[in-house]
């Protein structure tokens, strides 16, 4: 066609990169940086709903082949690395003729900043460096060697998360050499003494570059930096730096050393890799900060941890249950640990999704450690990102990342946690699970369904998560956590009335002694064998040998506390439930239900101020927890209030959940006719109501004892999940002094 212009001539005409601008499934929002090599634009990912960073070649270099093929070299140099301390790349694109590559976006600081605008101190430097060293060692043992490190191409989030980023001269082991020897690229004060002559570099090019960078954080000014490049490049060949001391005070000497073994001219005498790097580095941080005791010192508290939820990195965000799947079974098998204090799973997930300090979360959940970290999962294959940060100061205590199969990942699981404890200079302890086989992706895909289905404790929600529990098991037979999971579905179902209640409990103890065959290991499946025990047989001698084996294997675990802490209840031994209650609630700081249950627990014995304070806050976590207004509600009434308990009880009406409290309340305030309306309502579907014990109390308060006994009755016969607090409950006084009392203790194995 005449006229046209032959393709490498198509340069003048572009889009304009404006807000509102759509590249694909990305919104242009705004242009945030620009430089020789890219101009970088703030989007928001419209598919996954999250902000990412636009990296785009400026317009009049886009037909340039030498330097697109930089561009996309940079794109993919960075892609092969996932890690914590590096910016993740999503995809690489090209728009109207410009290529492109979308990364995360990191709203922070690059350490320019810090060395010349918002000094920081020595250890901050040393944590930042570290953070490095640990993102290219995973770069070097990748085959990607970065050759322009330096403090603007290091950015810091607002967690002082370090994360390096332009790897637009990078070099990847068995790729195309885009520069050859005797040229130079890069930034003259950050460059090796082999980078300045020219000659082929290795990942101690990068190292020295970093000893640079850890002497700018220090020192405010790099080593070598003169009047003009020539100059600089005789300093960097032939000349030795400054010592720090010369501009920073306490320097202490190790840090000399490090910094000096960094910039060795000869190669060979430098740090031989970032590992051998970052190990110093701890070392010197552990040293500075105490985070870990010397020899012959003791850590003065117990060390805690809590494990956030692990971000779904995935292109689909159905994969979300698979994060949230592994963060809970990290939290399990941390729990375990008799020597470590795990923070439970509701305080954790309180802060999904949000961009939270990490030193605060640290100050909400009492906890001197966080776990934090991403999932990436592809078909069969997952990639797995976990650090381990100090919550005093932010500091890195140790990071890694894992490219498995899908079979392997309860030892990927095992391996995190082996290296969490080592950080902490805890032991692993308590007994394994028989889980360590390879695992059946399409089984554990429906378990981990099953388990989030379960959370939501609604009788749809409770029948689905059965369903795929059963799926699970006919895909994988021996699959204990698929038993263990249809055991405690049913047993759910039994207690809540989602189901016929001998039908549910009589199977759900099936399927537990199934899954306890299979694997004993399992603390949950003890739990629910525990209840089982406990709430329809009664049999609470052997129930307790259940609730401590499940204890024996997750000491910190906030469930297996719970249920201990109920077991004790049932039995009136009010010091030590109370004991364990509290436990639970610095275990899960955040969850309401921990405080709802210290409450009952501080209620039945008579200790109704700090009952009341218990109920008030977790009302105050959770406004909408119904039954904490009832619990509230007899608190006041056993202190005479009765005006402020009728109060209580009338909210837990108006939520809509009918209970026995107003009838109770209001025969206390003389009221019979409202009395008998409430329990009339009660009395509605006829000696097949679920309402069975509840009922037994109101005549109970009445002092109605015939009727009393006669529901309890009637309660025990239907396998109502109330009857174990029969002993413990302050409204059955009235029948203290019956000769039916002890009779009926002892026919449901609560006698003296």
């Amino acid at each position: 066609m005449t006229g046209q212009k032959p393709e490498e001539d198509r340069t003048e005409i572009h889009t304009a990169l404006t807000p509102g601008v759509m590249i694909g499934h990305y919104r242009i929002v705004d242009k945030i940086g620009v430089g020789g090599m890219g101009e970088v634009y703030l989007a928001d990912d419209t598919k996954l709903d999250r902000k990412v960073a636009l990296k785009f070649l400026p317009a009049n270099m886009a037909q340039d082949g030498e330097v697109r093929a930089r561009f996309t070299r940079e794109a993919r140099a960075a892609a092969k690395l996932d890690h914590p301390n590096i910016v993740t790349i999503y995809e690489v694109g090209e728009f109207d003729r410009r290529p492109f590559f979308a990364m995360q976006y990191v709203d922070g600081e690059t350490l320019h900043h810090y060395c010349h605008h918002e000094r920081v101190s020595v250890d901050r430097a040393i944590d930042f460096v570290l953070q490095v060293a640990e993102g290219l060692t995973k770069a070097h043992s990748a085959g990607v060697i970065h050759r322009d490190i330096k403090a603007i191409n290091i950015i810091v989030d607002t967690d002082h998360r370090a994360k390096l980023l332009d790897f637009g001269l990078a070099t990847v082991k068995g790729g195309e050499m885009l520069t050859k020897t005797g040229s130079t690229l890069g930034t003259v004060s950050y460059m090796s003494p082999e980078q300045a002559q020219g000659k082929e570099v290795d990942q101690r090019s990068d190292l020295f570059s970093l000893g640079i960078v850890l002497y700018e954080l220090i020192a405010g000014r790099t080593p070598f930096r003169r009047t003009n490049d020539a100059a600089t490049v005789h300093a960097i060949m032939h000349e030795d730096p400054d010592p720090l001391s010369r501009y920073a005070a306490n320097v202490p000497d190790e840090i000399q050393r490090i910094v000096g073994k960094c910039l060795a001219k000869d190669p060979s005498t430098r740090y031989q890799s970032a590992a051998d790097l970052a190990a110093d580095l701890r070392a010197m941080k552990h040293s500075l900060s105490g985070i870990a005791p010397s020899s012959g010192q003791v850590a003065a508290k117990q060390p805690s941890i809590a494990v956030l939820p692990f971000a779904n990195m995935s292109a689909d965000p159905e994969n979300e249950f698979f994060s949230d799947g592994l963060t809970e079974e990290l939290l399990n098998v941390l729990a375990k640990n008799p020597e470590l204090k795990v923070t439970g799973r509701t305080s954790s997930f309180a802060f999904k999704g949000k961009q939270e300090d990490l030193r605060g979360i640290g100050q909400k959940l009492g906890v001197g450690t966080l776990l934090e970290g991403s999932v990436r999962k592809a078909g069969n294959r997952v990639r797995i990102t976990a650090q381990l940060v100090n919550t005093a100061d932010g500091f890195h205590l140790w990071s890694e990342t894992y490219d498995r199969v899908l079979d392997d990942i309860f030892a990927v699981q095992d391996d995190i946690a082996k290296a969490v404890a080592d950080a902490m200079n805890v032991t692993l302890l308590g007994e394994k699970s028989k889980k360590q086989k390879p695992v059946n992706p399409e089984s554990y895909a429906l378990i981990l369904r099953a388990h989030q289905a379960e959370l939501q404790m609604s009788k749809s929600a409770m029948a689905q998560a059965h369903d795929l529990y059963r799926k699970a098991a006919d895909i994988e037979p021996d699959n204990a956590r698929a038993w263990a999971g249809m055991a405690s579905t049913r047993l759910k179902q039994a207690a809540y009335g989602f189901a016929d209640t001998k039908v549910a409990y009589l199977e759900g103890k099936k399927f537990a002694k199934k899954a306890i065959d299979l694997d004993d290991g399992l603390p949950e499946v003890h739990e629910a064998m525990g209840w089982t025990l406990a709430a329809f047989e009664h049999n609470f001698e052997e129930a307790g040998r259940y609730f401590r084996k499940a204890l024996e294997l997750s000491p910190n675990g906030s469930r297996q506390i719970l249920s201990m802490s109920l077991y004790y209840l049932i039995l009136g031994r009010f010091d030590e439930s109370i004991k364990l209650a509290k436990r639970a609630t610095e275990l899960d700081p955040l969850a309401p239900d921990a405080f709802h249950n210290l409450g009952r627990h501080l209620l039945a014995a008579g200790r109704l101020s700090e009952c009341r304070s218990a109920i008030e806050h977790a009302l105050r976590l959770s406004p909408g927890l119904t039954t904490g207004h009832g619990l509230l509600a007899w608190a006041y009434a056993e202190e005479g209030r009765l005006d402020e308990a009728l109060s209580e009880a009338l909210k837990e009406e108006q939520a809509g959940y009918r209970n026995c409290n107003l009838a109770m309340i209001y025969h206390a305030m003389g009221k019979k006719a409202e009395s008998d309306r409430c329990l009339n309502e009660l009395l509605a579907n006829g000696e097949d109501t679920e309402w069975g014990f509840q009922i037994a109390l109101v005549y109970a308060e009445r002092g109605e004892n015939d009727n009393a006994f006669k529901w309890l009755e009637q309660a025990r016969s239907n396998f109502d999940a109330g009857i174990p607090l029969t002993k413990v409950s302050r409204h059955f006084r009235s029948l203290h002094d019956d000769p039916r009392w002890p009779a009926f203790l002892e026919k449901i194995g609560l006698a003296d």
